[in-house]
């Protein structure tokens, strides 16, 4: 490329960053057109304008990011065919943009290096085929060599930093401890400038997955942990704040190893941390800890080895948070969060589940205290004044923390705790009726989608509270939450936006408590049922309506009677309107045996049109055009609708069924031929059935029962994981032998 040519590309890039309109198109069209004429030629002239230091930092920087945009893409296909692309050009091209862009590290007087960038992109794409071998050497000498400038060190790092941060995993593997060595290096306490340093902890928390065999070896992850350690202390905030997100990386990954730092150094780092007048800084102490609940609440699910140092730090770590949660600083707004006050919702999280853990008894109930008990009332409040807010944006985002946070500190409450829970009850169900009353005057979208998302959180937790409630708690509160409950589905009676289903929701975990004592709201509630039932517009409210039948059904027992002639119309319209979603069907059918098994006789004047349904849902087969998800769904919810029919019929009512017997008893053997598919669950409600069929019909079932196909499956459902289709799978064998023997003595 000509000089001239080489000039007029330099006053294109130069207008790259032009305020006016007009000529930042103009250069940018006319760069589009420079890439689809001769791309090969074009990325060549941009790598010499990036290494020439005579051309202005602005034309530099310009040719370093066109260069970059042409090596990868954030959509990954994109990037992948840019990848393609680039082996395609002709191996002097190539070699010549990578002596540029070499050449260019640490000529720059601006950062982030540009070069940095494109060096890594182009070693990405090169170093998984073996080319560029030099490279890592000389980006490792660039750095531990005397003679280095600064920005040489710094731009090396970074080029470091960016390789590991994007490489496959693997490429490194022999290089890794080339890669550290430098690294190491430029995050010494006796490197003199602050750049390098920051570059150096950052490179290093990008490469820490390449550094596994390291870390397996005492002596050189000691020597890391030391120097991190060390990073952490520098009175440089970035340094320090890189140093403390480094520190979280290794915690979550090398979790096992850090058994001999945590007393004498990550415990007071993080505490310090936390302390911190930076939020940046404070904000990495608290995710540390956060991320070490999540790590021992994993390895308690997964039978792991646990450490337990989150039960170890929660007497330290609570008073922080109450304290970090509640500070005010003389700059602040009255309504201002900082970001660390939104880990320290998260973190609570974390501290109230290890806290829980902890104090958990053999047996699994609620423990009488825990570590958290001495802070639990004062971490509330705070919790309830940082939630009372109506605002948006970031603030919305925050409130919802702090509402999760609350929830959660409220499911891990240990008895002691419980007149905090009763309180908080009450502040949950005023706040409600607060909203419902601006409900009444909203106008504008932007207020109503705070106010649905500020109902969907407070119907949230008004279940988590209802949950940890006792039974005598409920008729004094039942009354005040139902009037708000019904207010709510009123005034969002018509409106979209996801509200009702949180509140059937509510009102499905208010039953759980009180049981048959609902009764007396059903005559109030009984329309608002119905409404959601027929609203196939939003599937997930019918849904919930749906599932919240079945939940009043065996709450009420035959106290629902007068209500079912309306609810079944509904559920079996429901099943024919060709717009409702189908994954409200087999809910629908799941609902059929919770009133069967509720109303027992009372349910004979639906039983033959039901069974006719069950029969046609049960002989659907899966094709082509029917999700797999949805046929399984079904059958298990046929299942256990025929089960619920089963136990609700009693003494001669059940005889009712006889003519259907054959038919069920070979849907149960289309189930067990599904050799591969049958999950355990289907399996433990297939073996159920059986049982049950055996328990009602006696030794006249039998002969249909005498079959190899049930033998196989029984025997195949004894040696499942589950322990319920097991337990049910022996049960219903052992009930086949019982009326084998019965039958043979008849004869």
């Amino acid at each position: 490329m000509t000089s001239v040519v080489t000039r007029q590309l330099i006053a294109i890039l130069e207008k790259t960053v032009s305020p006016d309109k007009d000529e930042l198109f103009y250069a940018e069209n006319i760069l589009e057109q420079a890439a689809s004429g001769n791309l090969p030629e074009f990325l060549m002239a941009l790598s010499e304008i990036l290494v020439n230091i005579t051309n202005s930092p602005v034309a530099r920087i310009a040719a370093g990011l066109q260069l970059k945009n042409h090596l990868t893409s954030k959509d990954v296909t994109v990037s992948q065919q840019y990848q393609e692309r680039w082996h395609q050009f002709p191996d002097s091209t190539r070699e010549l943009i990578k002596y540029n862009i070499l050449s260019a590290l640490g000529t720059e007087n601006t950062r982030p290096s540009c070069a940095a960038q494109c060096v890594a992109y182009v070693a990405v794409i090169e170093l998984p085929i073996n080319r560029w071998g030099m490279l890592i050497q000389t980006l490792v000498n660039k750095v531990v060599d005397v003679a280095s400038s600064e920005m040489h060190r710094e731009s090396a790092l970074e080029a470091i930093g960016y390789i590991c941060q994007d490489i496959q995993y693997g490429v490194l593997e022999t290089q890794s401890n080339q890669l550290l060595t430098a690294i190491i290096h430029g995050m010494r306490e006796l490197e003199p400038s602050n750049h390098v340093r920051l570059a150096a902890t950052t490179a290093l928390t990008n490469s820490l997955e390449f550094t596994k065999a390291n870390f397996e070896q005492d002596m050189e992850r000691n020597f890391i942990m030391e120097v991190v350690c060390g990073a952490t202390q520098c009175p440089d905030a970035e340094i320090c704040v890189a140093a403390m997100q480094c520190l979280v990386k290794i915690m979550t990954l090398y979790y096992q190893f850090m058994e001999p730092y945590m007393a004498q150094a990550l415990f007071p780092i993080t505490l310090d941390a936390m302390r911190s007048e930076y939020d940046a800084i404070a904000m990495q102490g608290i995710e540390f800890w956060s991320n070490v609940c999540d790590e021992e609440i994993d390895l308690a699910i997964d039978s792991g080895v646990s450490k337990h140092y989150a039960r170890g730090a929660l007497r330290f770590l609570a008073p922080l948070l109450v304290e970090k949660l509640t500070k005010q600083d003389e700059c602040d707004y009255e309504d201002t969060w900082s970001p660390a006050k939104a880990n320290v919702c998260w973190a609570f999280i974390g501290l109230s589940n290890a806290a829980y853990d902890a104090a958990m008894t053999a047996e699994g109930e609620t423990p009488e205290t825990y570590s958290l008990s001495p802070y639990f009332e004062v971490i509330i409040t705070h919790l309830l004044e940082s939630t009372d807010r109506f605002d948006g944006g970031a603030q919305s985002n925050l409130r919802s923390a702090a509402y999760e946070a609350l929830m959660n500190m409220i499911k891990n409450s240990p008895r002691d705790c419980h007149l905090v829970v009763q309180r908080t009850t009450i502040v949950i169900l005023e706040r409600l009726n607060r909203v419902i009353q601006m409900d009444q005057h909203i106008n504008n979208h932007s207020d109503r989608h705070q106010i649905n998302d500020l109902q969907s959180l407070l119907c949230a937790t008004l279940q988590s509270v209802l949950r940890k409630l006792h039974k005598e708690d409920a008729p004094q509160i039942s009354d005040a939450i139902m009037t708000s409950l019904l207010a709510m589905f009123q005034s969002s009676a018509g409106k979209s936006g996801g509200v009702q289903e949180d509140a059937l929701m509510a009102v499905s975990t208010l039953i759980e408590l009180l049981g048959i004592q609902f009764a007396k709201y059903m005559p109030a509630f009984k329309d608002v049922l119905i409404m959601g039932l027929k609203n196939h517009n939003e599937y997930q409210v019918c849904c919930a309506a749906v599932g919240l039948t079945g939940d009043i059904c065996c709450a009420l027992k035959h106290l629902i009677v007068p209500y079912c002639d309306e609810i079944m119309s509904t559920l079996m319209s429901n099943l024919v309107e060709p717009t409702l979603h189908r994954s409200v069907k087999p809910e629908i059918v799941s609902a059929f045996g919770d009133m069967a098994l509720s109303i027992g006789s009372d349910f004979l004047k639906y039983l033959n049109m039901v069974l006719e349904m069950l029969k046609a849902a049960s002989n659907l087969q899966t094709d082509a055009n029917i999700h797999d998800e949805y046929i399984n769904e079904l059958r298990e919810s046929v299942l256990g609708a025929y089960t619920g029919i089963i136990q609700g019929l009693q003494d001669d009512d059940v005889l009712h069924m006889e003519p259907h017997l054959m038919h069920i008893i070979g849907f149960i053997k289309r189930i067990a031929q599904e050799e591969g598919h049958v999950s355990d669950t289907r399996m433990a409600s297939a073996a159920g059935l059986i049982g049950d069929l055996c328990s009602s019909f006696g030794p006249r079932l039998y002969p249909l029962l005498d079959d190899m196909i049930i033998t196989q499956f029984l025997a195949k459902g004894k040696r499942s994981k589950l322990q319920r289709a097991k337990m049910l799978s022996t049960w219903a064998a052992n009930e086949i032998k019982k009326i084998n023997t019965r039958s043979s003595r008849a004869q």
